[in-house]
Parts: C-alpha cells; sequence; structure tokens
C-alpha cells in the first residue's frame, strides 16, 4: 500500500538538490525515499529473511 507523502517533506527533499538537477535526480530520490521506507515497515513488521538464508537460496557464499 502507498505510503501518504507528507508535503513538508517533500518540499525538503527538492530544497536539498542543487540548482542544476534533473527530473530524473528527483526521480531517483523519491524511488530511494520509497524504498527505504518500505524497508523500514517490512523491518517493522518482522518481513526479513536472514542473510543466511537469501545466500544459499541463491547460491551465494556465506
Amino acid at each position: 500500500m502507498p505510503t501518504v507523502m507528507e508535503k513538508e517533506l517533500a518540499h525538503k527533499l527538492i530544497d536539498r538538490l542543487p540548482q542544476q538537477a534533473t527530473w530524473d535526480d528527483l526521480m531517483h530520490e523519491i524511488y530511494v525515499r520509497e524504498a527505504i521506507e518500505r524497508g523500514l515497515a517490512d523491518s517493522k513488521a518482522e518481513r526479513t529473511k536472514d542473510v543466511k538464508e537469501v545466500r544459499a537460496k541463491y547460491g551465494l557464499p556465506m
């Protein structure tokens, strides 16, 4: 479920971008922030997996 955007946070995000920032720069910042928020929500709801379990699934070294 999408999170509700707080306009003040959006303004702060834009204000932190350099003067020559592009739309792509803004979209990247939005994507990163949303990914972090989703990860934190998953962690809080205990929807995470141990690194060893993920590495084993993909045959990666421990």
